[in-house]
């Protein structure tokens, strides 16, 4: 079962640029089962009416064209429980980031 977050009502702001996400090593970019595109790691703020979150989103192919600072829209977000050798969370991956047309947030 597939667990997505509805994103339209909040506002979703990044925070650091996207870099490319590494195997554990830190050597080569991990890439996507099946496909081979690239995975890239974006930290974002998530902001709604009850608070905010900073979290790391995923996303596979180009390295998604958002700067710090900017509000984005993210496409299908989905949360991705884990649990491994006794720690656990939550991943989040999404199929694009696309900043919002002719917003920034104010720095």
């Amino acid at each position: 079962m597939k667990l997505y977050v509805d994103t339209q009502s909040k506002q979703v702001q990044v925070t650091k640029d996207p870099a490319p996400k590494n195997d554990p090593t830190g050597g080569n970019q991990k890439t996507e089962k099946g496909t081979g595109r690239p995975l890239w790691s974006t930290q974002v703020f998530v902001l709604d009416e009850t608070g905010g979150e900073i979290i790391t989103i995923t996303t596979a192919g180009e390295k998604p064209g958002v700067t710090v600072g900017q509000l984005v829209a993210v496409e299908q977000l989905e949360a991705i429980p884990w649990a491994t050798n006794g720690r656990n969370g939550v991943a989040f991956r999404a199929i694009s980031l696309k900043p919002k047309a002719g917003t920034s947030a104010a720095k």
